[in-house]
Parts: structure tokens; C-alpha cells; sequence
């Protein structure tokens, strides 16, 4: 039944969602194209008229209630959980990328004499933390590139085989030529040596599937700013619920702790951390996520999740393709994760009739009146035909043009 959702009616129906959706959140894609997500990705509409709306209760402060702020980040952790597919409790909301990977280099129980394993030509925020650890006796092991420059997952399966190796940092995707890891290889070769699995995600959380549960990480961090169409500043680090009692973060806030929620009792001064992924985020000042703006992070950030239902012809499109099942869409190479429909992951994918979906996701184009970056395929699919398959609340920015 897969090749219903390659049916010309509901890929044309899709078609005429984005651009109408194109249109209304990025009404200047009417003479411009913008690839470069990889480096900013654009601001929706909504999510500007969000911030304005913020801006303007900023200013009244008496119009910003500490449980509006607070039922804020809870939400956004809420909707970060659902596209990662975890429990809420699970996330920490961060300013960015950097943030997360330096927790993990410094959260992480090592001691001297184990081994850091990275890949050679990673982005400078996944390797700089971690060489920081060698004044404390930890090795930090970097990993020769293929030719082609890409890692080389198979000397990093082999390394895996060694104990002392304690931890495994890479990128989701490469910040150089869009290359995706096999993280489902890696995540296993790591349970089974008993390493922890670091992941940048922040070049692929937003064009990727990425399903925690069914390929188990350890820290994930992720800035908001590049595929997930967010602002400056917003971001979010995703611990495994296993390992957060084991980490101690090396600077702390005084909201990381039980009960500090309850402002009329701040000065009954509790030692004991809070039981879940938020003592992260809160060892930065809370006021910085106060800064940012608690309303576009329960609403905008990460784009919509709000959808009712999926803004109509989607919707109606999606559910015409419900007969779809995960075995199915697995049998065919591509990935679900709770939450995105195995259908629209087949239309997303369906440039590729062999089902095999996309390993990488590119290299550097540049042309008149057109900014571009990593996302043009590395395999041999059609180079027009970029999978953007997160969640169909992603898929509202300019890179539907190359999806559709």
C-alpha cells in the first residue's frame, strides 16, 4: 500500500500546502531563494509576531506572570520531546549547541586514562571542549576522515571495541559536506562497549529523523537557530533519564535546585538537585531563558506545533495515506519516529522510488539571487529531492522548495 503515497494527487495537494504556507511565513521567498539554512535559518512570521508580542509585554512587565514564564518552558521541553521522541523530563532547554557539548565534556564521570573519540574535519564546538580534558589526564583521540571527507565509521566501529574508549562525539550531520552518521550503527557498537554517545545535532534536529528510542543517545545538543527556523539563543540539550543523576554540572543556578520553583520559600536553602534533564538548563541563569522569551518557546520555537489539525489540507492530504503502516514504511529504508506518519515520510522521500531514502545531505552551491549550503545529496538520488522529514511542522520553511 506505499505506493499510495506516491500518488500525483496527494504529492500535488502537498505542494499546494507548502507554498501557501510558503507564502504566508516567508512572503519574501516570492523573489528570493534561501538554501542556507545551514547557517541561519529564516524566521517565520508567526514566530516574529510572537517576539513582537513578547517585546511589547517585556516592557509591562506586570503583564508577564512568573507561571506564564514557567508553563512556557515546560511546554517547550514538552515539544522538544516530541520531536526526539523522549520524555519531557529528559530535556534541558540551553542557549545553544556549544552549551550541551561542553556539559557533556564536563558532566560526563571520566577519570584519567580513558579515551575521548572524535572525528577528524568535526564543527570547532564538538572538539575544543573535549581537548580541554587532557589537562586532566583524559586522551582525546581524533579520528582520520575517509578520502572523500567523511567520517570513517568503520575505524570508529573498531574502535569501539576498546574499553578505555569512554566516549564517542559526533555530528548528527557534518557541518562541511552535509554527511549523515549511521548514529543507529554507532549508538549499538557504544551500548556494547559501554560508551557514551555524544551527538551535535544541530546541523540535522529539523531536515532528519532522529528517534531517541529507537536509537539511543546519550547527550544530545542542539541550537534552535538553523533547521528548527528559531531565534537566536534557543536551544536544547537532551540527556538520556538514566544518566542525569550521574552528571554533575560544573557551574550550577540557584533554580537547578528542589524547590526554588516556590518563591516563598528561596531562602530554605535545599542542596539537592532537581531529578530530571531541567538541572541542566537551570545551571544557566534562569533569567536568560526569561530573555529569551518564554511565549515564542511554548509557541515558535522549533517552528509550530500547533498545527489544528495541521492547518487543513495537509492534514486531509496526510490522512488520505493513513494505510501506511510503520512495517511498511520501514520495509522501504525510512525511518518514523512517534509523531511523523510513515506516509508522509514516504512523500517526503519520493523522489527516490528504490525507497532507500538519503545517507548525506550534501555540498556547498552558490548562485545569482540563490544562497545555498550542505543541502544537495551526496548519493545518488536527484539533487532536488532533499528529505526534510522531521515532522510535518518543520517543513515550513524555504526548503520545501527543494522538497517539492
Amino acid at each position: 500500500m506505499t505506493e499510495i503515497a506516491y500518488h500525483p494527487t496527494h504529492v500535488r495537494a502537498l505542494r499546494e500546502t507548502f507554498k501557501a504556507l510558503r507564502t504566508a511565513e516567508f512572503p519574501w521567498t516570492a523573489d528570493t531563494i534561501y538554501l542556507n539554512n545551514a547557517s541561519i535559518g529564516p524566521i517565520p512570521e508567526r514566530t516574529r509576531r510572537a517576539l513582537d508580542e513578547f517585546t511589547a509585554k517585556r516592557t509591562a512587565p506586570h503583564l508577564l506572570p512568573d507561571r506564564e514564564l514557567f508553563a512556557g518552558l515546560a511546554a517547550a521541553r514538552l515539544g522538544v520531546a516530541q520531536l526526539i521522541n523522549c520524555d519531557p523530563s529528559e530535556v534541558a532547554l540551553a542557549t545553544n549547541t556549544g552549551y550541551g557539548l561542553n556539559l557533556a565534556a564536563r558532566a560526563l564521570p571520566l577519570k584519567a586514562g580513558d579515551v575521548v573519540l572524535l572525528s577528524d574535519k568535526e564543527f570547532p564546538a564538538n572538539v575544543y571542549p573535549w581537548l580541554m580534558l587532557r589537562a586532566q589526564g583524559i586522551t582525546v583521540e581524533v579520528a582520520r576522515c575517509r578520502p572523500e571527507g567523511w567520517p570513517d565509521e568503520e575505524f570508529l566501529l573498531q574502535r569501539l571495541r576498546d574499553p578505555r574508549v569512554r566516549v564517542l562525539a559526533v555530528s548528527f550531520v557534518q557541518f562541511s559536506n552535509g554527511y549523515r552518521a549511521d548514529l543507529r550503527k554507532l549508538s549499538a557498537a557504544c551500548r556494547a562497549n559501554g560508551t557514551y554517545l555524544v551527538v551535535d545535532g544541530i546541523q540535522g534536529i529539523g531536515n532528519s529523523v532522529l528517534d531517541v528510542t529507537e536509537t539511543p543517545v546519550d547527550i544530545l545538543a542542539c541550537g534552535g537557530q538553523k533547521w528548527l527556523l528559531s531565534p537566536w539563543g534557543s536551544g536544547f540539550v537532551y540527556v538520556r533519564k538514566e544518566l542525569v543523576a550521574q552528571l554533575e554540572p560544573a557551574i550550577t543556578s540557584w533554580m537547578a535546585f528542589e524547590g526554588t520553583d516556590d518563591f516563598s520559600r528561596l531562602t530554605e536553602y535545599n542542596p539537592t538537585f532537581r531529578s530530571d534533564a531541567s538541572r541542566r538548563s537551570h545551571a544557566l541563569d534562569a533569567r536568560a531563558d526569561r530573555e529569551v522569551g518564554a511565549r515564542e518557546w511554548r509557541a515558535h520555537l522549533f517552528a509550530d506545533r500547533e498545527w489544528t489539525p495541521l492547518r487543513d489540507p495537509l492534514h486531509r492530504a496526510i490522512q488520505a495515506c493513513r494505510s501506511v503502516s510503520r512495517d511498511e514504511a520501514g520495509a522501504r529504508g525510512l525511518q518514523s519516529a512517534r509523531g511523523l506518519d510513515p506516509a508522509l515520510a514516504a512523500l517526503l522521500q519520493h523522489g527516490r522510488r528504490d525507497g532507500e531514502g538519503y545517507r548525506g545531505v550534501g555540498r556547498p552551491v552558490v548562485a545569482s539571487r540563490c544562497r545555498s549550503t550542505h543541502q544537495a545529496s551526496n548519493t545518488n538520488s536527484h539533487p532536488k529531492m532533499i528529505p526534510k522529514i522531521a515532522s510535518a511542522r518543520m517543513l515550513v520553511g524555504v526548503g520545501v522548495n527543494s522538497v517539492l
